[in-house]
């Protein structure tokens, strides 16, 4: 696999959201939003063995491994990392743009799908895999990062309009306001979650946190 880094930090995103966990950030991305925050990974990375990856993740002694990029479903062996992971009794959460098929990882035991639907402020809106909504289990979470005005409504209608059993999540582009998008859910009364990366709450903007 080709890998920029492994790194031991807390969970910053989500509903596992400040647990101890190992992170895998697999190298390249097929898509370019605008308020990427790990262009960094856009590189080649360097090539790890799946047998090197379970060592460094054993050493760092947590139930829970982040598998995240770039985008870690162009890598052809993610699958077998996951299956090899699932098999060990680890929790594993995909982080994914959304725009590649997630069907080969929903259902395995023991991983969570973050799959994000992107909304025009990222610029990638046209390469949404609307599929990928319908194969979501109640242990996966739609994402949505929320960057202006017309972010949300595109948001809220797809909220209105989904009714599969994922967790919805909306959180706000990096340094934008939280207590607008907050303000907006709370006077349309949608059921989400307002999350922020509590990572960078936390270190701020700094790469292996």
């Amino acid at each position: 696999m080709r890998i920029i880094e492994v790194f031991h930090s807390l969970q910053g995103e989500g509903p596992l959201s400040g647990v101890r966990t190992t992170f895998v950030r697999t190298a390249r991305c097929n898509l370019r939003c605008r308020w990427c925050d790990t262009t960094y990974s856009f590189g080649a990375g360097r090539e790890r063995s799946i047998p090197s990856l379970l060592s460094e993740i054993r050493r760092h002694r947590t139930r829970h491994v982040c598998l995240t990029g770039g985008e870690p479903l162009l890598q052809k062996e993610s699958l077998e990392l996951v299956r090899r992971l699932s098999k060990k009794g680890l929790v594993t959460s995909i982080e994914t743009g959304g725009s590649l098929d997630v069907g080969p990882y929903a259902g395995l035991p023991g991983v969570h799908l973050s799959v994000d639907v992107k909304c025009p402020s990222s610029g990638m809106e046209a390469r949404n895999r609307w599929q990928n909504l319908l194969k979501l289990g109640a242990d996966d979470t739609i994402k949505f990062v929320i960057g202006d005005r017309r972010d949300y409504l595109f948001a809220r209608r797809v909220v209105r309009r989904y009714r599969g059993p994922a967790e919805l999540v909306f959180q706000p582009v990096w340094k934008s306001d939280p207590a607008r998008l907050a303000g907006w859910v709370l006077t349309d009364r949608l059921d989400v979650r307002v999350m922020l990366q509590e990572h960078k709450l936390i270190w701020g903007d700094v790469p292996g946190r």
